[in-house]
């Protein structure tokens, strides 16, 4: 058992506290099965998480976290860095408690010094503005520590004065090693992305191959080898939008098409299961192969076709369900229509999303060697029937908080990297990348945990391609749920939110910063956004997700991926527009 203190003192108020989107954490920082509660104490509150064995473990929780106040008052306004889902360093177990805050404090400093070293930044000047709040921040959390120690030593240690300055302490290194983090993310991006830009990054990658090989690597070919790490691509991604083929009016459409061309290397278009076969053996291709035939004889763009196989219940007919319990009529059944969908598209889509999120496996209830024969057959039959183009495997909820709660899930990475060992021809591993909406897997963290999140991916050393950035422009009503002992009632799914509650201008604000981090990296060979237009269909990723209202209105965000994706072709640093 694991007990967290949550005090006063650092802006949260604990007896309003639920346990958020909470769930404990494993070696490798996956998600690990566990019951976390709250309960109420007279001077504050209190987490029990029960992880049911003697290993250590961490707490992942959502909370706001403001900046520090400064000695002269409280923060201003616009202070918060936002609703973020953050977590603890694995802790032994022991009969006092710990301090949230502090633990919380202590992961995000031991993140920034691994990614200090991890980027060759460790030689940052005393002054650089990265540093100095680094430094703020381990000061900070040492005199926390010290405090906390002081006041554990009493009977009563949470009603001590120094419990409430230990929690004030620890939560202002929090916001400090948050800030530093962030600034530290978009440091190395714009980095990256000037080596990028002028090709040195390449160009080194591949002199090294050549010296370690003796061998000259092929033309434009990515760069992989044994102590790389990741790989190496030979240009700067590409940018493009999802068009997901819902009926729009003339105006819209003319609109949206407009936007295309201005925003987009490329088009990828959600080939979901529920729109081409609504009922079985009856498909519907019209709304496809309208916006399919517009992008290659119109526009001359791309496209990208898939997801194929995809169960998320969005995706998913109705009609389907009903072989759910019989393994050999579903396979028999994904073979036809992966069949059928690129038998008549194949000479259009030029690369394929062959399947996405099985490892989630919340909406069909099939084992770990049949969520890989799904896969198997996927990308063997897409090879088949379409040699020539490229084929990807998506990868959902990244972080993989739904392993906490489902024990027949795959983590994400153990799932892509026994599809690469069964030696499966996998051109690229795609990322959906989506924060702020009240669904599983989509709340909000910081750029550094995403900035890390990728390298911990590029580690499979195929090219990413981050298939579906994405946040919303205006706030989603969080999922409630019944009220839990100790806290009002809340939800299970808190969208969360970034620096402050989502609108027009943060969601670009988001979009520049997330897109700097993504491009900088030398193996992301591509960037798709979640949605060209809003819609409020069944089928939507995300409310209020598109680059373009319903109306057919450009928001701020479109005119910040355009000049971004500008930028790159111009081998211009885009990072001048944060």
């Amino acid at each position: 058992m694991l007990t967290f203190s949550v005090l006063e003192g650092d802006g949260i108020e604990p007896q309003r506290f639920p346990p958020r989107s909470a769930y404990l954490v494993g070696s490798d920082e996956v998600p690990t099965a566990g019951s976390v509660q709250a309960q109420p104490a007279p001077t504050g509150g209190t987490f029990l998480a029960d992880q049911g064995q003697l290993a250590a473990a961490g707490l992942a929780v959502q909370m706001v976290v403001r900046r520090a106040t400064s000695p002269s008052g409280p923060a201003p306004l616009g202070s918060e860095l936002g609703l973020l889902s953050l977590h603890t360093t694995l802790l032994p177990q022991r009969p006092k408690p710990y301090l949230l805050t502090l633990e919380l404090a202590r992961r995000q400093i031991m993140l920034l010094l691994n990614k200090l070293e991890d980027w060759g930044l460790t030689d940052l000047s005393a002054d650089h503005p990265v540093t100095r709040q680094f430094e703020k921040a381990r000061d900070q959390f040492t005199e926390a520590l010290v405090a906390f120690g002081n006041a554990f030593q009493n009977p009563e240690p949470q009603a001590h004065p120094a419990a409430k300055q230990a929690s004030t302490l620890a939560s202002a290194a929090l916001a400090h090693a948050l800030e530093a983090g962030e600034a530290l993310a978009l440091l190395e991006a714009d980095r990256q992305l000037i080596g990028r830009l002028s090709g040195k990054t390449y160009a080194q990658a591949a002199a090294n191959y050549q010296r370690v090989t003796q061998e000259t690597p092929p033309p434009n070919a990515a760069i992989t080898m044994q102590g790389l790490g990741h790989a190496v691509l030979p240009s700067v991604p590409v940018l493009g939008c999802s068009i997901s083929p819902t009926p729009l009016s003339d105006v819209v459409t003319k609109n949206a098409q407009s936007a295309a061309l201005q925003c987009c290397d490329f088009v990828s278009m959600p080939m979901r299961w529920i729109d081409l076969e609504p009922k079985e053996g009856k498909y519907n291709f019209a709304p496809t192969d309208k916006w399919i035939e517009w992008a290659v004889r119109t526009a001359k763009l791309p496209v990208i076709g898939g997801p194929l196989v995809d169960f998320r219940p969005q995706s998913t007919p109705e009609w389907l369900f009903i072989w759910e319990n019989d393994y050999e009529t579903l396979r028999d059944l994904v073979f036809e229509h992966v069949q059928a969908v690129v038998t008549r598209y194949r000479r259009t889509v030029a690369r394929w999303t062959v399947a996405s999120g099985l490892h989630v496996n919340t909406n069909f209830k099939v084992s770990f060697e049949q969520i890989l024969d799904l896969t198997r057959i996927a990308v063997l039959l897409v090879k088949k029937l379409h040699p020539a183009a490229k084929v990807q495997l998506e990868l959902t909820q990244p972080w993989s908080e739904y392993h906490a709660a489902n024990r027949r899930s795959i983590p994400p990475y153990l799932y892509a990297e026994a599809a690469l060992a069964a030696q499966l021809p996998i051109d690229a591993i795609s990322l959906r990348v989506q924060m702020g909406h009240a669904e599983p897997g989509l709340s909000t963290r910081d750029l550094l945990s995403l900035s890390s999140m990728l390298d911990r991916y590029a580690a499979l050393e195929k090219p990413l391609i981050i298939s579906c950035l994405g946040c919303p422009s205006s706030p989603i009503p969080a999922t409630p749920f019944s009220s839990r002992v100790g806290s009002d009632a809340g939800n299970p799914h808190e969208p969360g939110y970034w620096r402050q509650p989502w609108s027009e201008r943060a969601q670009a604000d988001w979009l520049t910063h997330a897109l700097a981090i993504c491009a900088g990296k030398p193996y992301v060979q591509g960037i798709c956004w979640q949605e060209l237009v809003d819609n409020t269909t069944p089928t939507t990723d995300m409310p209020q997700g598109g680059l373009m209202t319903a109306a057919g209105t450009p928001k701020v965000a479109m005119q910040k991926w355009a000049d971004f994706k500008k930028a790159l072709r111009e081998k211009r640093n885009p990072m001048s527009q944060l």
